[in-house]
């Protein structure tokens, strides 16, 4: 098929390179604040699975629009002539500094790409777009104009009864921003401006729907297994049997919690991998909710299950784990008068999770001992894991690749963290039952495999609907 071609033209500094950023998922694009970043056109093609879908070509902005109308309407010879004009004038003045930059962006579009042109929404409209909305138009190519209301969109009525005297398609996108839904109906819309084009660009956003949907289905994959190994892990260490065993219980405490957040920190870079968002920064203070630390008292209050959810999970987990839960630690009216209190054992700490895992002493079959730390046996434990992955998921894959430095995450008004969609009942059940199960299984069992499949769904089923 046609691969469609885009040049991304416009005003300097207008979100041109932004928009193309975003479009071809492409984090190399060149981004400044300052007008002039994009000196050269350069390609950007878009591919999933290794298949070109579409390429946006990103372009300097206009400098002498004026002065360069006024060349060609002087060259002009009637309206049919205009089109060979325009790629007249980019022969003419190639290679000069004067119209440098107009024959750069023009020289893709007389070659046949389409034209995406941005315009600033939050900028008042003036008579100076007129001339490079005219030059545009004399090249005859499919045309849209996108208006990207950087800041506030306060102008942006009156740039669309501007655009639409030039542009059969006007559509408003924040171009840094822009969720995925938009995105795609950039590229439909273009879609009707040309014949040969409209099949490819529909194969093209069905490709990308499907590639989202493998994303969400790999990265509720890594936290499936982040859970499950964090689950199941336990770290040892054998020592004689005269040897005081609380010498090395610090220790062996610091390297189970250790090993814990390196599980995390993994899995967090992995979800980004996934999106191409490789190396992205996690340590700016918009980001300091998440980056709590994974075993702290405040992450444990933020992100684990309220007091009335966990007596629902402990129904279903406490007679598998085994064990009376600590009234100390979670409060005597906690379970006063419950009936179900009794089943909810094993819960290791709501307010804290200095009993995450305790240290145990095990006897060795031809002497000598074993200090073993961990699996936990916490209600709590995985789903703070969860909803701490569901939160960075939520911040990575809504993450455009026009977006730069730090990740937002949303808080809702009491400073928690915004887990939509929040934990149904059901969906908390049906999750107990599924951490039960893994941590019945051994590691590399066939079970296990099946356990951690199940749980792989249920959180894909939570992903597809979290806001992105």
């Amino acid at each position: 098929m046609n691969i469609p071609i885009f040049a991304v033209v416009g005003h300097p500094n207008k979100g041109k390179s932004s928009l193309v950023a975003t479009l071809a998922r492409d984090p190399s694009v060149a981004i400044g604040k300052e007008p002039g970043t994009t000196r050269r056109t350069r390609r950007f093609p878009m591919r999933v699975d290794g298949e070109t879908l579409y390429v946006l070509i990103d372009t300097p902005g206009f400098q002498r629009a004026r002065a360069a109308l006024d060349w060609m309407v002087r060259h002009e010879a009637g309206t049919a002539s205009r089109p060979a004009v325009v790629e007249q004038f980019v022969r003419a003045h190639q290679g000069q500094e004067r119209f440098h930059d107009e024959c750069e962006l023009l020289r893709p579009i007389v070659e046949g790409a389409g034209i995406i042109y941005v315009v600033d929404g939050a900028t008042p409209y003036g008579p100076e777009y007129d001339a490079e909305m005219e030059i545009l138009r004399w090249t005859g190519q499919p045309s849209m104009a996108v208006i990207n209301p950087i800041g506030s969109p306060r102008f942006v009525e009156a740039w669309r009864n501007a655009l639409g005297q030039f542009f059969r398609v006007v559509r408003v996108l924040d171009v840094v921003q822009a969720p995925f839904d938009q995105q795609t109906d950039v590229l439909r819309a273009f879609g009707q401006l040309r014949d040969d084009w409209r099949q490819p660009l529909e194969t093209a956003v069905q490709a990308l729907v499907d590639n989202r949907e493998q994303q969400i289905e790999d990265s509720a994959g890594v936290m499936a297994e982040l859970i499950a190994s964090g689950l199941t892990y336990q770290e040892t260490r054998d020592i004689s049997r005269d040897e005081d065993s609380t010498l090395y219980t610090d220790e062996l405490k610091k390297d189970y919690d250790g090993h814990l957040r390196q599980l995390e920190r993994r899995a967090r870079s992995e979800v980004e991998s996934i999106y191409g968002h490789g190396g992205v920064e996690r340590s700016e203070a918009e980001f300091e909710l998440l980056e709590t630390d994974l075993l702290s008292r405040e992450s444990w209050l933020v992100f684990g299950l309220k007091k009335r959810d966990l007596i629902a999970v402990g129904a279903v987990s406490g007679a598998l784990i085994g064990g009376a839960a600590d009234a100390a630690l979670l409060g005597a009216s906690f379970l006063a008068g419950t009936l179900v209190g009794g089943l909810v054992g094993g819960t290791l700490g709501y307010l804290s999770s200095d009993k995450l895992a305790e240290v145990r002493i095990l006897s060795q079959p031809l002497g000598g001992q074993r200090l073993r730390c961990g699996p936990t046996k916490s209600i709590q434990f995985p789903f703070v894991m969860l909803n701490r992955a569901r939160l960075h998921f939520s911040a990575v894959a809504g993450r455009t690749h026009a977006q730069r430095g730090i990740i937002n995450v949303d808080t809702n008004d009491r400073g928690e963290a915004a887990l939509t969609p929040p934990l149904t009942e059901e969906a908390r059940r049906r999750l107990a039952r599924h951490f039960n199960a893994v941590r019945r299984s051994d590691p590399g069992s066939e079970r296990r495999a099946v356990s951690v499949d199940q749980l792989t769904d249920t959180i894909f089923n939570l992903l597809v609907d979290a806001p992105t």
